[in-house]
């Protein structure tokens, strides 16, 4: 419980010890603790956030690689919540008094319960409640965003999800950035070349679990004539019901590729004096699937 106070010599000493350490402003005091796993293994890089009676966050990080974080924030009431991938998110209230330390001392997270895999066979990309998006940085300027607004694909579960497998088509002329000009350009022969290559596909047989909710879906990505391995970094978000109750599953996944990968004209477009799309492109999807019907 955040705000006890260690009744010993020994551990008011300590306590003593980390205030003289930790700059301490007036009308502030400090907040600490240590996150373990259930068999008392420091966690590092869990995440934290300390918000107020507000709701909002007044200091947030990691912890160190002991599993220890210590802030220093103004006097008051707060809410601690961290975090920390395969576990249970720990919440709990926590009150400050200036020149004190607020101490919760070990934090032990459960391991979280993974949501249930989508049943073994045959199902299919939902396009209303998915998104296949990309963001690129202009050279030299602001990020680019973007999306294609035409796609489908198919996954067939496997009896075990190692086992399954992917298709999924992305028609390149469908590259939408909400501006006109630009969407002619990315068209065109200097980039997608979509008369030629009018499709992007990538296909994955091979889904690789990480731990927690994460995998990796390793693949090979066909674009503008040149095929290449591409991993999709992937979350696995769990099973829901849809408006009229159909079941559907849902994941998150993100891939960073280099146009130069690719033979996108990038040299020949710098000698042109063109310069509109950086050389990587991070593409994400937010992804729905339904039973194949």
């Amino acid at each position: 419980m955040f705000g006890r106070w260690l009744g010993n010599r020994s551990d008011r000493a300590q306590r003593s010890g980390l205030l003289a350490a930790v700059p301490t402003p007036p009308s502030a005091g400090v907040i600490s603790c240590r996150v373990l796993d259930p068999v008392s293994v420091p966690v590092p890089h869990a995440e934290f956030a300390v918000s107020d009676a507000m709701g909002r966050t007044v200091v947030s990080g990691g912890t160190d690689p002991y599993g220890s974080f210590v802030a220093t924030v103004p006097a008051g009431e707060y809410r601690l919540a961290v975090s920390a991938e395969g576990f249970t998110p720990y919440r709990a209230n926590a009150t400050v008094a200036e020149s004190t330390l607020s101490s919760l001392g070990d934090v032990r997270l459960q391991v979280l319960e993974p949501p249930r895999l989508p049943d073994p066979g045959d199902w299919e990309v939902e396009p209303t409640h998915s998104s296949v998006a990309f963001t690129a940085r202009h050279i030299g300027l602001a990020r680019i965003h973007g999306r294609f607004n035409s796609f489908a694909g198919a996954i067939r579960i496997g009896d075990s999800m190692e086992r399954s497998a992917m298709h999924v088509v992305i028609d390149a002329a469908s590259i939408d950035t909400n501006v006109q000009m630009r969407d002619d350009h990315l068209r065109s022969t200097d980039f997608l070349d979509v008369v030629h290559y009018p499709t992007l596909e990538f296909y994955s047989d091979r889904f690789v679990h990480k731990g927690g909710t994460r995998w990796s879906i390793v693949g090979a990505l066909s674009l503008h004539g040149v095929t290449r391995t591409v991993t999709l970094d992937a979350e696995y978000l769990g099973i829901g019901n849809g408006m009229e109750g159909e079941t559907r599953a849902a994941c998150r996944a993100t891939a960073e590729l280099h146009r130069d990968d690719f033979t996108v004209s990038w040299q020949t477009m710098l000698a042109r004096g063109i310069a509109v799309v950086g050389p990587s492109v991070v593409v994400s999807l937010d992804v729905q699937i339904v039973p194949k019907s």
